[in-house]
């Protein structure tokens, strides 16, 4: 289990990737509105593998050792998808499955991870393997074993809860923060203006945009969009899927110093516990349906219409029906209960 905390490099030089527009791509760049709790699982192994952000990370890597002492279970989750996504230029695409409309919950992205098609299994498996990783259940993984997949849908779930779940606030409120500064970007200045915003991480020479990258890459969008996601745990540089014929999506890492503070503590006395935690949800997601702040706090929809009812009539919140849905977004006088702008 040592070997998840010992440092590695990424491949030296000058690799870059260009991800290649056409003026219909351009029509179809979007933002996911939320993290995506797979690829925060993903990008915190390479978070535990490097000492790469002492700043930003060590207190966590910090909690993750202490956690990985203690608990047998913990310990075997984080070896096991470890094994999946070494320090290396390569990780199985079928990790982070592509969802329509962008990020969704864990249990939803589990259930696609483990009805990927055995061929894919098959494919992506060998080329961790021939990259020189050593796959964790590979032969059974790579068969579609029912009981191995099962396995890790279970280690995915545990190691969100150990090591990804307590800092979800904090997660939320900086890609939050980061939305908004992104929002304001396409408000003012379109498309462009968004790509532009992403420097310097990214450049935006039209009509490529290029980053630094392990590996030499060319990323033709052939008119199908680009979706940007907004990750806590990426860091320095973006990271996309290695298969060219998937949904194109780019990983970028949010600028942690300008997240408010995820949480005021005297809130849950003045509200409640659970308005509290709608309020914060409310604000994390910019607009929430009733379902998916149901299940960002855990709590049942009925009670969670009762107290957005509550919410709503103190001027905390706004409530508007969008066909079947309703969607909730916090007020003006609700962000600066929660500190934000």
């Amino acid at each position: 289990m040592a070997r998840i905390f010992v440092g590695h490099r990424w491949p030296t030089g000058e690799a870059m990737l260009r991800i290649h527009f056409t003026s219909d791509d351009l029509a179809t760049v979007r933002i996911a509105r939320s993290p995506d709790p797979l690829w925060e699982i993903v990008c915190s192994l390479f978070r535990l593998q490097a000492r790469e952000g002492a700043l930003a990370f060590d207190p966590w890597r910090r909690t993750v050792g202490e956690l990985v002492r203690r608990s047998a279970t913990a310990r075997g989750a984080a070896s096991a998808l470890h094994s999946l996504v070494p320090r290396a230029a390569y990780f199985p695409d079928f990790l982070t499955p592509p969802v329509e409309g962008g990020p969704t919950d864990l249990q939803t992205g589990i259930d696609r991870v483990l009805a990927t098609p055995r061929r894919r299994l098959r494919q992506e498996l060998a080329l961790l393997s021939e990259g020189g990783g050593q796959p964790w259940a590979g032969a059974e993984l790579a068969r579609g074993d029912v009981p191995t997949l099962t396995a890790l849908g279970a280690n995915l779930r545990t190691y969100y809860a150990e090591f990804i779940a307590p800092l979800w606030g904090r997660i939320s409120a900086a890609t939050a923060a980061d939305l908004a500064l992104r929002t304001r970007a396409v408000v003012d200045g379109g498309t462009q203006a968004l790509l532009n915003s992403l420097r310097p991480m990214l450049t935006w020479e039209s009509p490529v945009l290029t980053a630094d990258y392990p590996v030499e890459r060319d990323l033709h969008l052939q008119g199908r969009g680009l979706l940007l996601v907004p990750s806590y745990f990426c860091w320095r540089r973006p990271i996309t899927l290695a298969d060219d014929d998937l949904q194109p999506v780019l990983i970028y890492p949010v600028d942690r110093t300008r997240a408010p503070d995820a949480s005021v503590p005297s809130l849950p006395r003045l509200l409640g516990s659970t308005r509290a935690a709608l309020l914060h949800e409310a604000a994390s997601l910019a607009c929430a349906t009733t379902s998916e702040l149901a299940d960002a706090t855990g709590v049942s929809l009925p009670s969670v219409s009762q107290q957005l009812a509550v919410l709503r009539e103190s001027g905390l919140v706004t409530s508007r029906r969008d066909g079947k849905r309703v969607i909730h977004a916090t007020t003006p006088l609700g962000c600066r209960l929660l500190g934000r702008p």
